[in-house]
């Protein structure tokens, strides 16, 4: 049966979380008018804080956050806000999660201290990462791999220390050519050619990287296979697994701030007067209270599809589905509940004394980043009805 319910130590965790995340809510306009350009040492309050609540649960449990507390944890952070990410310590970001996931433990060893980012999209490669052009070619007489190519919208890629890269050994392989490698800064050839400037999530850098016959030891690479299946796709299923557990988690982090924006806009709705009128007739309420409370709606059914991701994930089951379902639902739903936020509040709610309008910038990469919606329908579509890529294409 699932079950939801929190016992007391989850609800003291999750309190501890919201009283840290409003903390960093306090610097959330400096890192976006900044653009992660000051170092995180200006949040003199935050180091009152010796570790984070959500930081102490990860490491207790022993994994990436993936489970119903985790999430939770997860959206407790970001309800203060996307900057809170600058708080998190070495080892959190995306490249790690695949070196969790498809590292040796040897690999998983020696890098995971290291905060390492995920470099998988190209200029002429972006919804569909089976078209990498990026080549790693093994030169048998030195032992080791020569990486050409190009990345773009590397996040954390100027503040990672590394990056799980995906490229190709063989491009009339199609998917089963593609494998990933472990590259860290500072080796030759491997260059952070331009930082963007971006709509939203400003607290957090995006990087561009260039890799000019950039040359890694064999053993980089992810898992250690080398070898090129003849059917299939073969290693590319392989880092694709990686975000079953990351998209949760990225819906997670959306959500966290369509509930911030909720929570702004009730509580300016009630001091201006507007009954919400919880429990009675829907011809006796206001349009205000009548869309704020289908925005409410949507955002519980989002949340429910985000925790039962994370139940099969606590339960040891497969959610390969469900972390589609949840992001795509997700991604969608945080458009819609800070948009009508804002709708609701008229001018208040775009005034840059507030937040509201951050938080409608920065949900909007919830539905870009780790997958778009409309490829994670694709994947719906095709585990629920069993239609091909062809089928799709």
């Amino acid at each position: 049966m699932i079950d939801f319910e929190l016992s007391q130590r989850d609800r003291n965790i999750l309190d501890q979380v919201r009283q840290q995340s409003l903390v960093c809510r306090q610097y959330a306009r400096h890192y976006d008018e900044n653009e992660h350009e000051f170092p995180p040492d200006v949040l003199p309050e935050a180091a009152d804080f010796p570790e984070l609540a959500g930081e102490m649960l990860r490491r207790e449990e022993g994994d990436s956050g993936l489970g119903v507390l985790g999430l939770l944890v997860t959206m407790g952070e970001h309800w203060g806000d996307y900057s809170v990410r600058i708080r998190r310590p070495k080892g959190t970001a995306l490249g790690n999660a695949a070196l969790r996931a498809s590292g040796t433990p040897e690999q998983r060893e020696k890098w995971r201290s290291l905060t390492l980012a995920m470099a998988i999209t190209e200029p002429g490669c972006g919804s569909d990462p089976s078209q990498v052009q990026t080549t790693a070619v093994l030169d048998e007489g030195s032992d080791e791999w020569v990486i050409n190519g190009e990345k773009i919208f590397v996040t954390a890629g100027c503040r990672a220390e590394g990056v799980v890269l995906w490229a190709t050994l063989d491009r009339s392989a199609g998917r089963a050519g593609i494998k990933s490698f472990l590259v860290e800064k500072g080796t030759p050839g491997f260059v952070v050619s331009q930082k963007e400037k971006k709509l939203g999530i400003r607290a957090d850098d995006t990087a561009a990287y260039v890799f000019n016959d950039c040359r890694i030891p064999r053993g980089n690479l992810l898992g250690g296979k080398e070898e090129i299946p003849k059917a299939g796709s073969g290693g590319f299923k392989g880092v694709m697994k990686t975000f079953n557990m990351t998209r949760p988690l990225v819906a997670a982090i959306g959500l966290g701030m369509g509930e911030a924006a909720l929570d702004f806009t009730r509580e300016h709705l009630e001091d201006c007067g507007v009954d919400l009128g919880y429990g009675g007739a829907a011809s006796g309420q206001s349009a205000a209270a009548e869309k704020f409370q289908r925005l409410e709606a949507i955002y519980e059914a989002a949340k429910l599809t985000i925790l039962r991701a994370a139940w099969l994930a606590d339960a040891g089951q497969p959610n390969n589905l469900e972390s589609s379902l949840c992001k795509a639902k997700t991604g969608a739903a945080v458009r819609e509940i800070t948009q009508g936020c804002i709708e609701i509040l008229g001018p208040l709610a775009i005034s840059r004394d507030h937040l509201l309008e951050k938080w409608f910038r920065d949900v909007r990469i919830t539905d870009i980043y780790e997958g778009t919606g409309e490829i994670q329908r694709m994947i719906i579509a095709r585990t629920l009805f069993g239609y091909t890529r062809a089928d799709l294409s």
